[in-house]
């Protein structure tokens, strides 16, 4: 798999990641789909220590709470606003980068589709990956 990199759309927020990906899952959460303005956001699992920024001071952070009930902090560039990640205070440790801000994206393949129970009727999941109405587990 290539190095973990990626930027926001302007270039002043960058990151690198030193870890394979944890996880990488299609979420279909009302909150993600507002956030990403589509049908559902594409995210990558990390360890949060293998996480760095270029220029923290540019993430300004949103502090939601997903339908889950607990707290989601969406991070997002500042000058530009595209959402870079997210942390889930339900799954400690680990900070999901959206994959749109990858500067290689060849090697994504989600695992399994999240929150199918708010996802749109009209998208075909297929069959190849599993699916779980909420979180799995």
């Amino acid at each position: 798999m290539p190095q973990l990199s990626g930027h926001c759309l302007c270039g002043k927020v960058s990151y690198s990641a030193d870890a394979e990906p944890v996880m990488t899952v299609a979420c279909h959460c009302e909150h993600c789909q507002r956030q990403t303005g589509t049908s559902f956001s594409i995210i990558v699992g990390i360890p949060d220590e293998a996480l760095t920024f270029g220029n923290d001071e540019t993430l300004k952070t949103y502090n939601d709470t997903g339908e889950s009930g607990h707290s989601v902090h969406r991070r997002f560039c500042s000058n530009c606003g595209s959402p870079i990640v997210t942390n889930v205070v339900t799954v400690p440790g680990l900070t999901f980068i959206k994959a749109g801000t990858l500067n290689n994206k060849s090697w994504l393949q989600p695992a399994s589709h999240i929150w199918c129970d708010s996802a749109q009727s009209w998208l075909d999941l297929g069959v190849e990956i599993p699916r779980f109405g909420r979180n799995p587990g």
